[in-house]
């Protein structure tokens, strides 16, 4: 939808009124704004880049997932551990988690209750 047309402002192109087309041809894709983006940067291809810090953060995952793992093994995880240790929080500052009418998302936090029938 470009900036002549009628109807609900969805993806970056109705925002910024621009021409899908145009997006494509840069490149870029025409992300729906108004949901959650399930855009994520994968942690595992760090260690294929040829710069030295990144190849450091990914031995730093490594290890992370090393202690985990050790505290799973031992049986040290308690409810309190998961939470802490487990379940990450959104980064706000990168806007990936908005939606609308909300502007934060629930990222790797704990599940949702399943709401009750009413019967």
């Amino acid at each position: 939808m470009a900036q002549g047309d009628a109807g609900p402002k969805i993806y970056f192109s109705d925002f910024f009124g621009l021409e899908p087309e145009v997006l494509e041809e840069y490149g870029a894709f025409d992300v729906a704004l108004i949901n959650d983006l399930p855009l994520f940067v994968d942690p595992f291809l760090l260690y294929d880049s040829e710069n030295a810090v990144y190849k450091g953060l990914h031995e730093e995952i490594i290890t992370y997932l090393c202690f985990l793992r050790d505290r799973a093994v031992a049986g040290e995880l308690t409810a309190g551990s998961i939470m802490q240790w487990l379940l990450f929080k959104e980064v706000k500052q990168n806007w990936l988690g908005s939606a609308r009418p909300a502007t934060s998302a629930r990222a790797s936090g704990p599940p949702s209750p399943v709401p009750s029938r009413a019967t």
